[in-house]
């Protein structure tokens, strides 16, 4: 079976410690493969706002999430917390990749990498649009 490629980019811009909540795990014992995009979107979040943006306002616009890849390479049970690094990865015009690194924070062992596309939207003209000229001075460059 091919497994999922995910490479990390070459610096992050943002990280953030996150608990593994009861409500994250699933009857294997083990984090539930939904709980990883939801801990995934509060890092991002937290990323924004450090930013002084929002996921509905970033210059203007907002974003959202196109497409999500998720690799799994470790267990992660009620209790953990994981350390979750944001960086950016393929551009286009529109938008972006994110991609995040999920490592027990601690032991230090990778748990999981994701990327997830994201678009900019105008939310009032329900319209794609460019990436903020702002947003990619700051972080694109």
């Amino acid at each position: 079976m091919a497994r999922v490629e995910i490479p990390l980019p070459d610096t992050f811009l943002f990280e953030t410690a996150l608990d593994i909540r009861v409500g994250d795990i699933n009857y294997g014992g083990h984090m539930g493969n939904d709980a990883i995009l939801t801990l995934a979107q509060e890092a991002r979040i937290r990323f924004l706002r450090q930013s002084g943006y929002t996921e509905m306002d970033v210059d203007g616009v907002g974003i959202i999430m196109a497409d999500a890849a998720i690799r799994y390479i470790a267990e992660a049970r009620h209790g953990d917390r994981l350390r979750f690094r944001i960086g950016i990865g393929d551009l286009s015009r529109c938008g972006l990749e994110l991609i995040y690194q999920a490592t027990d924070d601690r032991t230090g062992k990778e748990v999981a990498r994701l990327k997830t596309g994201i678009v900019f939207f105008d939310y009032g003209h329900r319209k794609v649009v460019p990436i903020p000229e702002s947003f990619a001075a700051r972080f694109c460059r």
